[in-house]
């Protein structure tokens, strides 16, 4: 039998020991944690966002530039055939809003006990509270092909004919996921693009903000803008916080800013009445502002309470002021913060708290149709500590789950 090391026992890690067991590979999986899958038990808010039944370009466009990396494993384990496996291992699957898929039970724990019984039945000698410290590769003379030899453990060495690297990204340190897969592949040979918290809520310099802690909002349209240029738009639900904004969209959007080589002038814009342009509003403006209403009285029409104190102060328009006698500057100024009110982007919140970290090993690096390294023969990689990462939704489980179940079935074929 050929020997397989899987160093992380993360989603993607057991995807990849259990598929190389059932290959015919004798299967070592490593997991520094007292028990596997701790990331796992957290996603989804507990309840596990297994996946999305997205089609195919819906799932590739959800990651972006590095999106079409991952075309092949998508094919070759597509979302159906995780939530067929899933089912199959007793846990029967729901689909909700926005296409995601999350177990029947809101049980992460179900998906997680399922995995263990599945990994018990295939023979993987599961070894939870050991880590790996390096990767040995020995290098031929003549030709200068590097090759994996095992991994580097406490008290010695475990050799293997491949391995498999799934140890995550930088985000949730607690779960574990702390780069120690960067630092093991960059010893290597690999090229790390430089790793930052992706999907988390954002930082911002305005002070009134803080006075709309709590406020959420949806059917909104928040447009990213980079030195003045625009970078992407997002339409949906968001949340206001004592340090800035979150929600959904601003998560997605925050990928975006995970990416950027320049965060220095980066502005999120907030139409607060996406269905209606600038023209339509001031006609309704115009019709409407014959009233003797108070000004703060009619800005109950038009927005949520908490809300009303700030735009008034933004405005600088006097809350008594009745409306008949709001001018056509006023009025424009008015039209201004319902369709881009702007805040100024300081910082992502830091990576205990982000979802997924944007960059890792280069996926130049890496052969997309079997996962292996293109330096070392014998090196696979799987899940977060590969540069690729997606908006929310069940798309960054996917590409761990797909990754690791190609690469755990390469590494088998070749260590045989």
């Amino acid at each position: 039998m050929g020997k397989v090391v899987v160093i992380g026992g993360g989603a993607g890690g057991i995807l990849a020991a259990g598929r190389a067991a059932e290959c015919g590979a004798k299967v070592v999986l490593l997991e520094k944690n007292g028990s596997l899958g701790k990331k796992l038990l957290i996603t989804g808010k507990g309840r596990c966002n297994i996946t999305n039944v997205a089609e195919m370009d819906t799932l590739i466009d959800a990651f972006g530039p590095t999106g079409k990396f991952l075309y092949g494993a998508f094919s070759r384990f597509s979302n159906n055939d995780l939530i067929e496996f899933l089912n199959d291992l007793g846990v029967p699957t729901k689909v909700e809003r926005g296409g995601r898929v999350f177990p029947n039970s809101d049980q992460a724990a179900d998906v997680v006990a399922a995995f263990e019984r599945w990994l018990a039945d295939k023979k993987v000698d599961v070894r939870v509270g050991q880590s790996a410290k390096h990767l040995v590769v020995s290098q031929d003379e003549t030709t200068g092909q590097k090759k994996v030899e095992g991994a580097a453990v406490f008290g010695g060495l475990l050799q293997a004919d491949a391995v498999v690297l799934a140890t995550g990204g930088i985000t949730y340190p607690k779960t574990g996921s702390t780069g120690d897969g960067y630092r093991m592949a960059a010893e290597v040979g690999h090229t790390i693009i430089p790793p930052t918290p992706s999907l988390s809520a954002l930082e911002v310099q305005e002070p009134w903000v803080k006075d709309l802690q709590g406020l959420s909002l949806r059917n909104v349209a928040v447009t990213m803008y980079v030195n003045n240029a625009k970078s992407a738009q997002v339409f949906g639900e968001m949340l206001f916080t004592h340090f800035g904004v979150s929600g959904p969209i601003i998560l997605a959007l925050s990928k975006t800013y995970a990416r950027l080589d320049d965060k220095h002038d980066v502005v999120v814009s907030i139409n607060l009445k996406p269905a209606l342009d600038r023209e339509q509003l001031d006609k309704k403006f115009v019709a409407e502002f014959i009233q003797s209403k108070f000004f703060k009285n009619y800005l109950t029409e038009l927005l949520p309470r908490t809300m009303i104190p700030v735009f008034i102060q933004l405005s600088g328009i006097s809350a008594d002021q009745p409306v008949n006698k709001i001018n056509a500057t006023q009025r424009k100024k008015i039209i201004d913060l319902l369709t881009d009110l702007r805040m100024t982007i300081t910082r992502a919140r830091a990576a205990d708290e982000a979802i997924v970290t944007a960059g890792g090993v280069s996926i130049k690096e890496i052969d997309p149709r079997t996962m292996e390294s293109k330096l070392v023969k014998g090196l696979y990689f799987c899940g977060e500590v590969i540069d690729i990462d997606a908006i929310t939704g069940g798309y960054n489980l996917q590409a761990a789950f797909s990754t690791g179940w190609i690469a755990g079935e390469s590494a088998a074929k070749s260590s045989l």
